[in-house]
């Protein structure tokens, strides 16, 4: 099992990212932060942070997306760029119309405090899902999942082996047509990884159809299944351009999805 090298930093703080998010929910109409994803690590107290943005009516009931970051806690771009997304948002609520956007900052709280890919406890989250897993992330995570029933799921990650921006799909069979026009925008910003091996996986124009066991994703019995996209952006390219790459990507998904509803409801 693998363990987290030795913390020489001085712990980051869970609530000074997230303070941002806290102010703007404090007088949003359509931010509302919940508090009461509790658990003890150590005899420590900790939460995971869970926010709900409700973007304007739509017309028919809305569209359920799960959005993930930051499940390896040395992953912070995750983190700011959703605070950077809901910043856009509350300035052009337009792009949430019919969107009820679950945000989940923070998957690895422990994690991001020291600055590691595991928790606290040694574990790789993105290892234990829908796998009996004992870890109270993921207990806490995998019970969100199950009971937002999510249209989708997208999960932002960073990647320090690669040059370039790139994802992994399953799920709905449209979600390669949302992932690659994510991409094409993301490519304004920063470059796409066009290798045919990513990450050891076969990968066409950096979307990639294959993933490791036991990541984050949807139950495994549940139909229909929902889209679900991992973004990844290079780790070593400036913070602030693979934030904007980030948050550039889920405004294109959400707006293509959007159009896929349009479509299919006049069919």
């Amino acid at each position: 099992m693998s363990h987290p090298t030795p913390r020489t930093q001085p712990r980051r703080s869970v609530a000074e990212v997230l303070e941002p998010l806290e102010i703007i929910a404090s007088t949003s109409t359509s931010l509302i932060a919940n508090h009461d994803g509790q658990f003890e690590v150590a005899g420590q107290q900790y939460e995971l942070p869970r926010y709900l943005f409700v973007g304007p009516q739509g017309g028919a009931e809305p569209i359920r997306i799960g959005i993930f970051a930051t499940i390896h806690g040395d992953e912070p771009e995750g983190a700011h760029a959703m605070v950077q997304f809901v910043r856009l948002l509350e300035r052009s609520p337009e792009i949430a119309r019919g969107y009820c956007l679950f945000l989940y900052p923070i998957c690895n709280p422990t994690g991001y405090e020291d600055g590691t890919r595991y928790s606290r406890r040694g574990r790789d989250l993105n290892r234990e899902f829908w796998n009996h897993s004992v870890e109270p992330e993921v207990l806490l995570l995998q019970s969100e999942l199950c009971s937002h029933a999510f249209d989708g799921i997208i999960t932002l990650h960073s990647d320090d082996t690669s040059h370039g921006a790139y994802g992994f799909v399953s799920g709905a069979t449209l979600t390669k047509n949302l992932l690659e026009p994510a991409l094409a925008a993301a490519n304004e910003i920063l470059p796409r990884n066009d290798n045919s091996i990513i990450d050891g996986f076969n990968a066409q124009k950096g979307v990639i159809r294959e993933g490791y066991q036991g990541v984050l994703s949807a139950p495994p019995k549940v139909t229909p299944r929902p889209f679900e996209i991992v973004f990844e952006t290079p780790q070593g390219a400036p913070q602030f351009a693979q934030v904007q790459a980030a948050v550039v990507a889920l405004t294109t998904i959400l707006g293509e999805y959007r159009k896929f509803i349009s479509y299919a409801a006049n069919l």
